[in-house]
């Protein structure tokens, strides 16, 4: 016998809210939803809290998993060039065991799960959380991250940072690549991982305009970044800057291609940001830890206005305090109070699943999806359906939160 689940609101994400509305579930999955108390009253029903709101759980579509351990021992900075330099030290001072990382890789995961999360898109140098994520079994893009700035075109490495990856995932996670960014790899590495991941279908993304320094590096070919990479000996005596914008640059080379995330994309212009748009391309907005790191506020209206698609992440716990995509949702509706609250939940839903290719099971109470469906209490008094979804952009705690039943 199927459950129905009962609730003040239901938000199918898909479609408007529906006050005193159901979901009807059955051996996982959503069979139905609506507001009739009729349609549903010959089903089992489970105990029915009048205070609470259904939604789908939410796709966290940007981590660091690995670098977990760091959390709180990374300083917030006033310059991400500064911070950058921090975290380097820290690693380079300290390389934790294996078993710690997967540990502390995998108390993220658990907390990620408590606040709501079904689903993420991590970044990796390494593939240790392939075996975390698939261990926990959690829905996931494994992105491998790929450096280097130095000369040749990249095609062999591209194909083994693919291989690598594809090696190390198991069901429920799927591989992906990630070129690191404009300033850590080289134009002939980047056209080579854009290819070799056209090439195997695979999801790829890209760390993008995050900082005031990578414009600048992009421009003149100067300033902190160019220092960085000199003083590491990573410098390319055949590069010369391109002198645009980190989008026209990517653009250049044949990157900004359908499906692929650009990841922060803090520092660019509407023109830049209808170029995204133009191309297919999904913004990743991680609010929090640009704050943390010193990168800027994103303009997050400026995404939404542009038409590109947007998605939510909270980057690593090196730069952010939780994995709580509720407090992430908080700090996009504190930076872009005049976007509607509808579109920022299906940011962080809807629009995340398509964004890492789960959007046919996750994201949003449809008939037929996987009933990965969460509870969250609510104030009481009378709530619209504006108020609910305003509400639920306050930075929802666990306490408050509640995973369902799915039959």
């Amino acid at each position: 016998m199927s459950l129905v689940h009962r609730a003040a609101w239901v938000l199918p994400i898909a479609s408007p809210p529906i006050q005193d509305g159901w979901v009807e579930v059955d051996r996982g999955r959503i069979v139905a939803v609506g507001g009739s108390r009729a349609a549903s009253g010959e089903r089992r029903t489970p105990n029915h809290e009048p205070r609470t709101a259904i939604l789908p759980a939410l796709i966290n579509a940007h981590t660091h998993l690995e670098l977990s351990w760091m959390r709180g021992r990374v300083p917030p900075s006033q310059s991400m060039g500064r911070w950058i330099q921090a975290l380097m030290a820290l690693r380079r001072g300290e390389t934790p065991s294996d078993t710690v990382q997967r540990q502390a890789a995998a108390d993220a995961v658990a907390e990620a799960r408590a606040s709501g999360t079904v689903a993420c898109g991590d970044i990796g140098n390494t593939v240790m959380a392939a075996d975390v994520l698939a261990d926990a079994g959690m829905p996931a893009v494994l992105f491998h991250e790929l450096i280097g700035f130095g000369p040749g075109d990249g095609r062999a490495q591209a194909r083994d940072g693919a291989l690598r990856v594809i090696q190390a995932v198991r069901p429920p996670v799927k591989p992906g690549l990630a070129p690191h960014a404009p300033y850590s790899v080289s134009p002939g590495l980047f056209r080579a991982v854009a290819d070799e991941a056209a090439g195997r279908g695979m999801p790829s993304s890209v760390h993008l305009a995050e900082s005031p320094e990578e414009v600048e590096f992009l421009r003149s070919g100067g300033g902190p970044i160019a220092d960085t990479l000199k003083e590491l000996g990573a410098w390319n005596d055949g590069w010369s800057p391109p002198g645009v914008d980190p989008a026209a640059y990517l653009d250049q080379l044949g990157v900004l291609r359908p499906g692929l995330l650009v990841v922060h994309a803090t520092q660019l212009v509407p023109a830049a940001l209808s170029r995204l748009a133009e191309r297919g391309c999904v913004i990743v907005t991680c609010p929090r830890s640009n704050r943390w790191t010193g990168a800027g506020a994103p303009p997050i209206r400026r995404f939404y206005e542009s038409g590109v698609r947007v998605a939510v992440g909270t980057d690593s716990l090196a730069s952010v305090d939780d994995l709580n995509l509720f407090n992430e949702m908080a700090e996009v509706r504190r930076l872009a109070p005049d976007v509607a609250a509808r579109r920022i939940l299906r940011s962080a839903t809807l629009d995340g699943a398509a964004a890492l290719g789960f959007d046919s099971e996750l994201g949003s109470i449809t008939a037929g999806k996987r009933a990965a469906l969460i509870t969250v209490r609510l104030p009481p008094g009378p709530l619209g359906p504006e108020d609910v979804e305003e509400y639920l952009l306050r930075g929802t705690q666990p306490a408050d939160i509640a995973w369902l039943d799915s039959g």
